[in-house]
């Protein structure tokens, strides 16, 4: 798969024989860069669940989210897009379903990363899917069709010059008239064999005119003739009415994404507005006492990340940002802002791991939410989640730590907005790898990577907690367990700004 799309590696790219051995020596259960230990981040650390990796199919006996008693309900990977059991579910039926792996005591454990981009993107139910709107012009861009884009008129309308010079008829040489045919004016008087008249580029064609001679075709003698440097063939420069298309006739499809030239093309077949799918709304709750908005870190503090890094993101992603609050850690102020929110997404940062102050997991139970992804094979962002909070609302639980943050964003989030905006799947692609990758034993890895030439370059700083190395890539590229040598295909998975077409998106 060689064409430009979509795709995801992770962290341990450029990382020499020490480092590598270093960041293996970490705490059992975790792997180097992995995205699920406590560390600065935005907010709250990322350690998994009690019992291993939280549940990703159905409810165990007795246990809800994260091992909790009675939690939330919960959904077969196989079967939560949308048709997941309905509450009270009970024990596992297909623990390998969509991927996810079971320990020794039957729990089921995280989703294999491409198991939960599918659930991600299959989660919308027919209730959540918005109507299509007339949109003006203006604001139609980034938006995807409704309906198909069938031309209004003809194009062009008339018959037009496509070059500057002098609409001629007959054979040379030509009497030129007084006057022109100017672009915007109204019809100009018939030509007759032998008579020429100053034409410019788009304006109409004088009835019986036979050719269009360009400016630098043509001169004129002392009398006033007007002498063919390049006799023009029958027909030349003429654009006729009905060339490109005629009134009726299909320009697009529905389903196409509105960019710049189908703005241009509907402005054209005589459009004021499109019917599209509006933009799904996103509300986005940054969590963590811990954050500052401005300034220096200091006392214990950090600067928040992902507030200002999410909302111009999800934009690029397609989606209108509705609101960004900031709730720190209160449990109360939590569930109120989500059974308030009308959003079609609610996406969270920090607090979906079990620690005393991460209150997601709990407030999702409480609310009765129906739990399709917890927990993700992917590192970083081990942690993350996907909640069917409402009918018609998604809840996207994003770890706290900043690059974890951005996977669990590409994993969950990018999949579920492209189906509520009915944007279509960006084609895979794979490039080879420059340098080897380490890979975890049993997750895929999401690695920043530069794009030169035919190969993707691994990038330094890709732990869980930085942003420098994605803030240099191109894209991220997929890592399997058990990591790349040099010169391995990899999938990739384009950043929104990077890919073609999507950039369009951020107003």
């Amino acid at each position: 798969m060689t064409a430009r799309g979509v795709r995801t590696g992770e962290d341990a790219e450029d990382l020499d024989v020490e480092e590598a051995l270093a960041l293996v020596n970490e705490s059992a259960g975790h792997f180097p860069g992995d995205g699920d230990s406590n560390g600065p981040g935005n907010g709250h650390g990322d350690t998994p669940a009690p019992g291993g990796a939280a549940s990703a199919g159905h409810a165990t006996p007795g246990h809800g989210l994260s091992g909790h008693p009675s939690g939330c309900r919960t959904s077969a990977g196989a079967q939560s897009a949308g048709h997941g059991p309905g509450p009270g579910t009970g024990p596992a039926t297909a623990p390998h379903a969509h991927g996810a792996q079971a320990d020794p005591h039957g729990h089921a454990r995280a989703v294999a990363w491409p198991a939960a981009r599918e659930i991600a993107a299959r989660a919308v139910r027919a209730a959540a899917r918005r109507s299509p709107v007339s949109v003006p012009l203006d604001a139609a861009l980034g938006l995807v069709l409704a309906g198909p884009l069938a031309a209004l008129t003809d194009l062009p309308s008339f018959d037009t010059s496509a070059m500057d010079g002098w609409a001629v008829a007959g054979p040379g040489p030509w009497d030129v008239r007084e006057g022109g045919s100017l672009a915007g004016h109204a019809q100009p008087e018939p030509l007759t064999d032998g008579e020429a008249v100053r034409i410019a580029t788009g304006a109409r064609i004088p009835q019986d005119t036979t050719a269009v001679l360009r400016t630098e075709h043509g001169r004129t003698d002392a009398k006033g003739k007007l002498h063919s440097v390049r006799d023009p063939g029958h027909g030349q420069d003429i654009r006729a009415r009905g060339q490109e298309c005629r009134t009726g006739d299909q320009l697009l499809p529905v389903g196409t994404l509105v960019t710049p030239a189908v703005l241009g093309l509907a402005a054209a077949a005589g459009y004021d507005t499109l019917t599209a799918v509006p933009r799904p709304r996103v509300d986005v709750f940054v969590l963590g006492d811990e954050l500052l908005t401005e300034g220096l870190p200091h006392d214990g503090r950090i600067r928040d990340a992902l507030g200002p890094m999410l909302p111009p993101w999800l934009r690029a992603l397609g989606a209108e940002v509705a609101a960004v609050r900031r709730i720190g850690d209160d449990a109360k102020a939590l569930h109120r802002a989500l059974t308030r929110s009308e959003a079609d997404l609610v996406v969270t940062t920090g607090g979906t791991a079990a620690g005393p102050v991460d209150h997601v997991r709990p407030t999702l139970r409480r609310m009765d939410a129906e739990l399709l992804v917890n927990g993700v094979q992917v590192r970083p962002g081990h942690p993350m989640l996907l909640a069917r909070t409402k009918e018609n609302q998604h809840l996207v639980g994003l770890p706290g730590n900043p690059l974890a943050a951005v996977s669990g964003l590409l994993t969950l989030a990018e999949p579920l907005l492209r189906t509520l905006a009915a944007r279509p799947a960006p084609e895979p692609y794979t490039l080879p790898l420059r340098d080897a990758v380490h890979g975890h034993p049993g997750d895929t890895r999401l690695v920043p990577v530069v794009l030169r030439g035919d190969h993707a370059v691994p990038l330094h700083y890709n732990g869980p907690a930085m942003l420098r190395g994605v803030a240099a890539s191109d894209a991220l590229a997929v890592v399997p367990p058990g990591g790349l040598r040099a010169g391995q295909e990899a999938e990739l998975l384009d950043l929104p700004w990077a890919a073609a077409g999507i950039g369009v998106c951020f107003t």
